[in-house]
């Protein structure tokens, strides 16, 4: 995957070269890892769907065009799943701020604990003599690209039969994964965790692994833990409440504006952006702010990548910034006699937390940050609330807000 091209173009092509198989090909085959070079049974589009050079509409759309709705349905709930789960997030913010709390937490244990930083670097270089799970982080680290079923094996194995902190697990797919996601990758880790549908931890079976990846693995039952509770005890105080969704700041037309473009939303020509009185217009760079520790080359290639092809497809002319001082964020802007900053909507994560640390900057100059937001956020993250079920149940009703009729 670290060969892919990070444009839209790129993303059409194997849009149009896997729509064939969205529907019940998809829902029999995509459970079953078939190896580096050899996932044909997903489409492996995540990473142009994370950072919307696909937009998860428009992806829908094809296989509901090709396959029918009842056909596609395996097919459509897994791309809606991505909205929940930034929806949910999004509704409990304190669950990505209490992440980022426990990664700097267990990254200070691992300074003072000898034995656990060694097993953890075992783990992710692949040394721990688990033949599945030792693969799977060579993947990991080489490629960019974990199957998504092999993705909850590896963190139950983590988690519950080498007993290593969840967290840093977690840090250690968003550092390298391409298709990388606060949230998805947050409430995977917690899912699997048994934090996420509490009291139903994910445990990885020798007897599936050896299934789904069709015999490659046959692991011996007693090197995997016998999973009967999750990690629940560790967050007595379960879930935080929900919250509204995050209002955003009206852009003011005729207004003397600064574009920005990240990778959390790489089709900005999408957004009315023609008649606006554009002063200047930057790239921003984020993808070290996924962790303290350093972020694999190929995930900072394809932001860059992606992050061209998106000012490129606007038609405007850009500056690289990078999210390191947040007041550069103000300076840039108000050196071009801007007063507001438009922007795709930004969700929880990393980029957003950069974003709020530069608001004192940005109000002192008298500079807004307005955002849009997209209306496939807009259908699905008010049903966000509690387990995927309650947006299964209406799908009918996102779908007809947000697919055009044929």
């Amino acid at each position: 995957m670290t060969g892919w091209n990070a444009t839209r173009a790129e993303g059409l092509e194997r849009l149009a070269a896997f729509g064939p198989r969205m529907g019940r090909r998809y829902a029999n085959g995509r459970n079953t890892d078939h190896g580096p070079g050899r996932h044909t049974a997903v489409s492996t589009l995540s990473p142009y769907i994370r950072r919307r050079l696909l937009l998860e509409s428009e992806v829908v759309e094809a296989a509901l065009a090709a396959h029918g709705p009842e056909a596609a349905e395996v097919f459509v709930q897994e791309v809606i799943w991505r909205g929940y789960f930034k929806g949910w997030l999004e509704r409990r913010p304190q669950v990505w701020t209490n992440y980022v709390d426990g990664v700097q937490a267990d990254l200070a244990v691992l300074d003072r604990d000898r034995r656990l930083r060694r097993d953890v670097t075992r783990a992710m270089q692949g040394e721990t003599g688990i033949a599945c799970f030792d693969a799977w982080a060579e993947e990991l680290v080489q490629t960019g690209y974990l199957h998504n079923h092999a993705r909850m094996w590896f963190a139950s194995i983590w988690i519950f039969t080498l007993g290593l902190p969840w967290h840093m697990g977690a840090d250690f797919f968003y550092r390298h994964l391409l298709d990388g996601d606060a949230a998805s990758n947050t409430l995977g880790w917690r899912w699997v965790a048994g934090l996420h549908t509490r009291g139903k931890p994910y445990p990885a079976r020798a007897d599936n692994i050896a299934r789904f990846t069709d015999g490659r693995f046959t692991p011996d039952h007693a090197d995997l833990a016998e999973v009967t509770d999750g990690l629940e005890r560790t967050e007595p105080e379960g879930l935080p409440s929900v919250m509204p969704i995050r209002s955003m700041t009206a852009l003011q037309a005729g207004e003397p504006s600064a574009l920005l473009i990240t990778d959390e939303d790489c089709r900005v020509e999408d957004f009315d952006i023609a008649d606006m009185d554009i002063r200047t217009a930057a790239t921003l760079s984020a993808s070290h702010l996924r962790s303290p520790l350093p972020v694999a080359d190929h995930v900072s290639r394809f932001e860059e990548g992606a992050l061209a092809d998106a000012a490129g497809r606007a038609g405007v002319a850009t500056v690289p910034l990078r999210a390191d001082e947040p007041e550069a964020l103000a300076s840039w802007a108000a050196g071009a006699g801007a007063r507001q900053i438009v922007t795709p909507f930004v969700t929880r994560g990393p980029l957003r937390d950069w974003l709020d640390r530069a608001s004192p900057a940005l109000q002192a100059h008298g500079i807004a940050l307005c955002e849009w937001r997209r209306d496939w956020d807009d259908a699905i993250w008010p049903h966000a609330t509690a387990g995927f079920f309650k947006v299964k149940k209406k799908i009918p009703g996102i779908l007809e807000q947000t697919i055009a009729p044929r």
